[in-house]
């Protein structure tokens, strides 16, 4: 397994473990983050749902296309966060639920786009002008060509 393969399984295993803390702790993180427990709750059913399915997927993916997707992902992680933050420090009462709504809604999109992705990627040449090979695996599909009519018409 490579080191990439790894780390992407491990990001999905982490949502995964986040999910289920948050759905267990719920009673207690709707304090902490002043939204209420229903929606910790739903964030932590979304966080199992995204990261079990980024498991999964992960293999069935191109290395890059799962990578996009991640830097995505954590990019918007760090804006929703920052912007929560800010409404925060600034007096606002709707810090908890941006950081928490978008909780809920990146996963599922994440895991909807993994799901959803194209099994091809862009490969750029390496160094000796070769295109990579490895990771390379179409999909599996039942899609089987139809047959000719071969009946006189």
């Amino acid at each position: 397994m490579s080191r990439m393969l790894a780390g992407a399984i491990g990001d999905g295993a982490f949502k995964v473990v986040l999910g289920a803390a948050f759905a267990v702790g719920s009673a207690w993180l709707d304090d902490l983050f002043g939204v209420e427990a229903w929606l910790v709750l739903i964030a932590g059913a979304a966080l199992l749902i995204g990261g079990g399915i980024e498991v999964v997927y992960v293999r069935r993916r191109p290395m890059a296309t799962c990578l996009r997707l991640m830097i995505g992902y954590d990019i918007g992680w760090a804006v929703a966060s920052a912007v929560a933050l800010v409404v925060a420090w600034r007096g606002g009462t709707a810090g908890g639920e941006i950081g928490v709504a978008y909780l809920v809604v990146a996963p599922l999109a994440l895991a909807a786009l993994l799901v959803g992705a194209a099994a091809t990627d862009v490969r750029l040449p390496t160094a000796d002008g070769q295109l990579p090979t490895a990771d390379v695996h179409p999909p599996a599909t039942d899609v089987r060509p139809s047959a000719r009519d071969t009946s006189a018409a």
